[in-house]
């Protein structure tokens, strides 16, 4: 059974693109607001989330809290140790996760999962070696994709419908 969501940022939960602003901390990303409401749907139905990336950023900060993510780390360079560091607070395991990510940096993580995903325009040797490469592209609503897949595939899409019915 999945009981936690892991997601890259930047080409997952955004399209990759980073824009500076005037100072040397503004930094500006755009999120899409489905990903944010499967997320919040997830969490509803007593799940978990992480954000795992390997940059670090304000706005994911903000974006993390508003959407009461449980578990938010960045400038990672080992993804796949923090998860492990997760799941013994969690008391899961690899099998209980499903995760998306893009690039080199994801690769170990996403094979050691339940369930991995890649968005369409995730690098080739990432979409080799996921589970399901998905029909959207980072930023477009792929981690709302990834979600609904997942819902399904548990068997939780009354439950999922029913929080906002």
């Amino acid at each position: 059974m999945i009981e936690l969501l892991v997601f890259d940022v930047d080409g997952c939960l955004t399209d990759g693109g980073i824009t500076y602003g005037n100072s040397d901390t503004e930094e500006f990303k755009t999120f899409h607001v489905k990903d944010g409401f499967g997320i919040v749907s997830w969490m509803k139905l007593g799940r978990k989330s992480a954000i795992i990336t390997g940059r670090h950023s304000r706005v994911v900060e903000r974006r993390a809290k508003e959407l009461g993510i449980s578990y938010l780390f960045q400038d990672v360079k080992d993804k796949k140790a923090v998860l492990q560091h997760i799941l013994e607070q969690e008391g899961l395991g690899f099998e209980n996760v499903a995760a998306i990510g893009d690039d080199l940096n994801d690769l170990a993580l996403l094979e050691a999962v339940g369930l991995s995903f890649a968005p369409v325009d995730a690098v080739s040797i990432v979409q080799e070696c996921v589970d399901v490469v998905l029909s959207r592209a980072g930023g477009k609503a792929v981690v709302r994709e990834m979600i609904d897949y997942v819902v399904e595939k548990e068997n939780l899409s009354e439950a999922f419908v029913n929080l906002w019915h």
